[in-house]
């Protein structure tokens, strides 16, 4: 079925293009064109149509918008579990249905630490004093002294009352853990204190409690020179504290309910839940520090040097050991039970094929205000979801649906979003597009974007077609002039937020576009509108601009008659890492020959180009009908589900993806090529082999999925 445009909504767009630079979306046409001069994925009937459709959106966001649901959501703290978070998601899903979209509730009752601030650190001895852990009211900020406010806490700390001497482990990662038991430096019944960076802050804990430590601090660590300190500035000072979850498990979200969803406990349908005690769950008490109260504990300890690299940036010794004569107490008093999480998702059903979802989503759960993270993508996202609502109503209403989703629950452990992937699992395997993620998207100048490899040039397209503020030229011409006049390089995805069930259990392509800004505020109670409007987006422009970009990229998807998936890409991302897994394995000198994997990328180059050549020609043909459509569209979103095996990764079957997954050592980085990854870290070449033919196989039927879809094309 062909778009058909009003000839009154066609003048109407052309003025509001004209007077908002929607001259972009002419350059979007010609980034990325098939022979006939269509974009990419549109027949030229279709891509002309596409065009008008383009320009009435991007002039649309709002900056005003953007900066009013910023100030309403991030009015009060609203952490999961709080009532303040429940009329949130309630405002949230008033301004989506308001737009047009349909608005659903979708609840979960998961296994959640209960809102508290009773936690505390002491040192015992040489003195007693107890250590600041709640970020002090400030004159220059407004909401610093809010009511609703916590001390510094970690969920899922274990609850306990200790007091042990001190050792310190530097960034707490893996390798830092394995040099004190190099020099023999006993954890048993100690309080290690660790600095932030390095990993995900709860291994810093797994680590610890492996060795038999009594508690653990965590601090943010002084910065070497202390620059724009908060509130003169937007960067960290002494008494900020980095809160966040510790929970390490085998499996993403609930702790409870590994595979499933946790559906409500009154519901319909009841799921089996997992003994809390059987668990794993951290059993020592663990919080969170400033730089400020840590140099009260390190500048008494009295033990032998730290190695090399493990100085800090407080102008003082960071001796290994604190000495008998200085010991220190943790208190965590921290229950835990089965907590009402809340995701809202707003839908614009599409025209044609509403059974294909395009899915963009942030969480709505902050710390404390959360004007930065999460609330500045939320924010953006609730402005793009009124663009779009004004765009459908003047006629241009999206073939495919478009979902945008507002998650719960993330800050625990990425809940939220995992529990509605397990819900929806087997809709998102045969209709789920993509997943744009926009956890803490906006907060600054500075764009970047993380991807899987087949949204990476679509994104790039997208770009540009949107402009970057006040100058006059497109994101991707800003971004490319800061790469020195290259292309610009996209990230790939790690671990730490919503896209990790969808890309890593569900096989869905995932990415995330931000433009962000320096600030030391992380997880703290200064992450505010205060901060937000003095050092963040204060003029209002990044977010609509974002909402420009993550719109334009859902809307080609969305309305593209092939989709317009980068295939080719998947064959030189893998070639890319298979060198960096070589240059691993050379670093830890194990002798590693991966050639067979190598060539077998390059059946899959020939079949990415087959499949480039067969969708483009049939694009230039036109008339692509939509029974044919949903045919190929099916097969194109199969691609992605070549990398899925269901006996998933070593010690982590809920991570089904063999492309990708989170370091398991480390929580955030990214591991490509997970499974050898895992291999080569554990120095257990061993079994490679065997890993290396299960890729082989799935690259195999990653080129077979290929050549099917290519064959169906040219049949058709």
């Amino acid at each position: 079925m062909i778009l058909v445009i009003p000839v009154a909504l066609r003048r109407g767009a052309l003025v509001l293009a004209a007077v908002a630079a929607a001259a972009f979306a002419a350059v979007a046409i010609q980034a990325r064109q098939s022979p006939a001069g269509s974009l990419a994925g549109f027949t030229a009937e279709r891509a002309e149509a596409q065009a008008v459709c383009e320009a009435d959106f991007l002039a649309r966001p709002s900056g005003d918008a953007f900066r009013e649901h910023l100030r309403i959501i991030t009015a009060n703290p609203h952490p999961t579990g709080s009532a303040a978070q429940v009329e949130v998601g309630h405002y949230i899903g008033r301004v989506m249905r308001a737009a047009g979209l349909t608005v659903e509730e979708h609840p979960y009752d998961v296994y959640l630490p209960q809102l508290t601030d009773d936690v505390e650190a002491h040192i015992v001895t040489p003195v007693a004093m107890q250590l600041s852990n709640r970020e002090p009211q400030l004159d220059d900020d407004r909401f610093s002294g809010h009511p609703g406010l916590l001390n510094g806490w970690n969920a899922f700390s274990g609850s306990g009352d200790v007091t042990g001497e001190v050792v310190y482990a530097n960034y707490g990662r893996r390798e830092d853990y394995r040099a004190l038991d190099s020099l023999g430096i006993d954890l048993e019944g100690k309080i290690v204190i660790a600095r932030y960076g390095g990993n995900f802050r709860g291994y810093k804990v797994l680590f610890a409690e492996e060795r038999g430590a009594a508690g653990v601090i965590m601090f943010n660590d002084s910065p070497i020179e202390e620059v724009d300190p908060y509130p003169e500035g937007p960067m960290l000072n002494g008494d900020i504290i980095q809160r966040g979850s510790v929970l390490t498990l085998p499996w993403t979200g609930d702790p409870l309910t590994p595979f499933e969803p946790a559906l409500p406990v009154d519901g319909d349908v009841q799921v089996e839940r997992l003994d809390p005690d059987s668990v794993g769950l951290h059993t020592i008490p663990v919080l969170p520090l400033g730089y400020n109260a840590a140099a009260e504990i390190i500048s008494r300890m009295t033990g032998e040097a730290s190695p090399p690299g493990w100085q800090g940036g407080l102008k003082m010794p960071y001796p290994l050991t604190g000495g008998p004569d200085l010991t220190v107490r943790v208190r965590v008093n921290q229950p835990k039970a089965l907590t009402r999480a809340i995701n809202v998702v707003g839908t614009l059903e599409g025209s044609e094929f509403p059974d294909e979802w395009f899915v963009l989503g942030a969480h709505y759960d902050p710390w404390g205000f959360g004007a930065v993270d999460p609330n500045g993508g939320t924010a953006m996202l609730l402005t793009l979801a009124e663009a779009l609502g004004e765009m459908v109503a003047q006629g241009c209403r999206p073939r495919r649906s478009i979902m945008i989703a507002h998650w719960d629950a993330e800050e625990y452990g990425i809940i939220g979003s995992t529990e509605w992937v397990e819900e929806f699992r087997d809709q998102l395997t045969t209709g789920g597009i993509a997943y744009i993620n926009a956890d803490a998207a906006v907060s600054g100048p500075n764009f970047g974007a993380s991807s899987s490899p087949s949204l990476k040039q679509p994104i790039l397209d997208a770009i540009q077609a949107v402009e970057y503020p006040g100058e006059g030229r497109s994101i991707y011409d800003w971004w490319s002039d800061r790469s020195g006049g290259e292309a610009p390089t996209m990230g790939n995805l790690g671990g730490g937020s919503d896209h990790v069930a969808f890309y890593t259990h569900a096989g869905v392509p995932s990415a995330g576009l931000s433009s962000g800004a320096p600030s030391g505020i992380y997880h703290s109670n200064y992450d505010n509108f205060a901060w937000f409007e003095r050092f963040g987006d204060s003029e209002w422009v990044y977010g609509p601009m974002l909402a420009r970009a993550d719109g334009l990229l859902a809307l080609r998807f969305a309305n593209a008659d092939l989709l317009p998936y980068d295939v080719a890409r998947y064959a030189t991302d893998v070639r890319t890492h298979v060198n960096t897994l070589l240059e691993v394995a050379e670093a830890r000198r194990i002798d590693l020959d991966l050639s067979a994997l190598v060539e077998s990328s390059r059946d899959l180059d020939g079949a990415a180009a087959a499949l480039e050549a067969a969708r483009t020609a049939r694009l230039e043909a036109g008339g692509i009908d939509t029974a044919f459509a949903a045919r190929v569209n099916a097969a194109l979103i199969g691609l992605e589900k070549a990398w899925l095996d269901d006996r998933g990764l070593q010690d982590r079957p809920w991570s089904r993806s063999l492309y990708v997954s989170p370091d398991p050592f480390s929580g955030y980085a990214s591991w490509m090529l997970p499974g050898l990854r895992y291999e080569i870290e554990t120095d257990d070449p061993a079994d490679v082999p065997e890993w290396e033919s299960r890729y082989i196989a799935a690259i195999g039927g990653l080129a077979d999925r290929m050549r099917e879809v290519t064959a169906m094309i040219e049949g058709g």
